[in-house]
């Protein structure tokens, strides 16, 4: 099927996914195809975030959240890093009137406080800036790692149990949600990644137990609304068991 033929109108409304979560792969080596330099890739991946973004928010996705930059990243060379918190800081700037056009809440997870100031502060502005929409909820994950996540909740429980706040046989699912970044989110339905590449790479390891994977051999600066499509269509052909089984959901 080709780009043309394949567009949001052939998505079933009634099936949608609440919650899509994306790992954005492939910026590095789709410009080293085209002899450029890796930060080449990130400025051309920030066109293909605004058309995911802009076509979720047109199907009415409630939730959409994509893995911006991992704890891990911090370890990329230097110049790279830098080139990604100015690609950042100018993005926000630049879509702050297209997010409260599309009624769109800006949302972070992560340890938002290593960001470096300037980043820090666009961030928070924007975030404050588009509070009141009501529309999708868009979380870039900054900052992220699902391990460190999962050990700074363990830590806050921990001292909650210390000081007999809550007993240690009170800790359920709910507790646990209650103590991550992702606390006011839903857990994910629908993971993207692109790139070719099938691993998690420390993404929402809590909150995508029951979610449906979808690996796409595209790298993200070439990712568009055929591939959206393609991906939310494979999702609404899944039968989500949830552990039962296809006669009980019968």
């Amino acid at each position: 099927m080709s780009d043309k033929t394949n567009s949001l109108a052939e998505i079933n409304q009634d099936r949608l996914p609440k919650h899509i979560a994306v790992i954005m792969d492939g910026n590095g080596r789709w410009a080293k195809q085209r002899g450029k330099l890796r930060v080449f890739g990130h400025q051309n991946g920030v066109e293909a975030v605004r058309q995911t973004v802009e076509n979720c928010a047109k199907l009415k996705i409630d939730f959409l959240t994509l893995y911006a930059f991992s704890t891990e990243n911090w370890n990329r060379p230097k110049v790279e890093v830098q080139t990604l918190m100015k690609l950042l800081v100018s993005s926000l700037r630049k879509e702050l009137k297209t997010l409260n056009k599309n009624n769109i809440r800006l949302n972070a997870i992560g340890n938002i406080d290593s960001l470096p100031k300037k980043a820090h502060d666009e961030l928070k502005e924007v975030i404050s800036k588009t509070e009141k929409n009501s529309g999708m909820t868009l979380t870039l994950a900054l900052s992220y790692g699902s391990r460190e996540e999962l050990k700074t909740a363990i830590k806050a429980i921990s001292i909650k149990v210390k000081n007999n706040i809550i007993s240690p046989e009170s800790i359920d699912e709910t507790i646990i949600n209650t103590h991550l970044y992702t606390h006011d989110l839903p857990d994910v339905d629908l993971l993207i990644r692109t790139s070719g590449e099938h691993r998690i790479s420390n993404f929402l390891l809590w909150q995508i137990a029951y979610a449906e994977l979808y690996f796409i051999d595209v790298f993200w600066p070439d990712f568009n609304e055929h591939h959206l499509v393609e991906a939310i269509k494979n999702y609404q052909n899944r039968e989500r068991r949830f552990g039962k089984t296809s006669e009980q959901l019968n």
